[in-house]
């Protein structure tokens, strides 16, 4: 089978593609055929050795897929062959065929195709969680997307609207704030491409309360980081919740903590992959809601652009370069 490979680690240019033998299954896993493998910003931060999870070089980025299961594992009973299914996998995505855990397993709604599917799970999951479980999100309140144009803050944008949520999209351009207001954003910002000098900041705070009105965002959901965090959370409600999901901008922030007491906020973390391997069971009632979502239509992710494995390099750069709107995939 073919498969992306890292060899060692560097930009996506580094990456190539292989023939590598086909993976069998250990006792409790399952082989899936790739029919499509979402890219998300941590295939970006993987291949680099910037990530939490560190997998031993050689390896395929790529964690999460949607495919037909080719072989079962011992003891394997809730999947079978020819089954459509989302597979989580960490790593081992980017690959004609990878080898999964058969325990997180999620059958594919008949109404979903393979692109869809491999689009969906991690950030509607990572999303759903940080405004479910972290911000507990409340009807009528003021949700703030930042980053809102990619795939955890379209995620966001989409959910926040069916939680019942006020939702503000900022992003870098226009044409970006037009899609999240497509999907369900009351009102748009545009902010500047960085580097944000103290100045650029000051203006973009005033910009958001402009916006946000007197009262401010109740929750701020935030993957970007670097120096619009501090922008972003001088705009904070009284009690509001600050929910750090990430660093795409670059630089990991360093905010002043009056800021917090100031506010009586909450400055709270996302680690969504490590709490779902603490929390299998509340992770399997997150994903029905998200099913139940999407069959209603209330939900759907954006696929703005598909690649072939040998376009790997060209769908993390894009990624890498925050010009991915909604979510890209690639198809063995």
């Amino acid at each position: 089978m073919r498969a992306v490979l890292c060899k060692e680690y560097g930009p996506p240019d580094s990456l190539v593609v292989e023939d590598v033998p086909s993976p069998k299954p250990k006792k409790g896993q399952y082989v899936i055929s790739v029919k499509a493998a979402g890219v998300n910003f941590p295939d970006v931060l993987i291949i680099q050795n910037k990530y939490q999870f560190k997998p031993p070089l050689p390896f395929s980025p790529g964690g999460e897929v949607a495919g037909v299961v080719k072989e079962v594992g011992e003891g394997v009973t809730n999947v079978k062959v020819g089954d459509r299914v989302l597979g989580s996998t960490g790593h081992g995505g980017f690959a004609e065929e990878v080898v999964a855990d058969a325990a997180r397993a999620i059958h594919i709604p008949d109404g979903m195709d393979f692109a869809t599917a491999s689009a969906f799970v991690m950030t509607y999951g990572t999303s759903h969680h940080a405004l479910k479980d972290r911000a507990k999100l409340m009807v009528g309140e003021t949700l703030l997307v930042m980053g809102a144009a990619g795939g955890v803050g379209l995620a966001a944008v989409e959910l926040g609207r069916a939680m019942g949520a006020r939702v503000i999209a900022a992003a870098s351009t226009q044409e970006k704030v037009d899609i999240c207001l497509k999907h369900g954003a009351e009102k748009g910002i545009v902010y500047p491409a960085g580097p944000l000098t103290r100045d650029d900041q000051k203006k973009l705070a005033e910009q958001f309360k402009q916006v946000l009105g007197e009262r401010g965002a109740d929750v701020i959901y935030d993957p970007i980081g670097d120096a619009y965090a501090e922008p972003a959370l001088r705009s904070i409600a009284w009690d509001g919740r600050y929910l750090v999901v990430g660093f795409a901008a670059g630089e990991i922030p360093k905010i002043p903590l009056n800021l917090a007491l100031l506010k009586n906020c909450e400055i709270v973390g996302v680690f969504w992959g490590a709490w779902v391997a603490r929390n299998p069971e509340l992770n399997r009632r997150n994903l029905e809601d998200l099913m139940w979502l999407f069959n209603s239509g209330k939900v759907k992710p954006l696929v703005s652009a598909t690649y072939k494995l040998e376009e790997a390099a060209k769908a993390l750069n894009a990624m890498a370069n925050r010009e991915v709107k909604g979510k890209v995939v690639l198809v063995p």
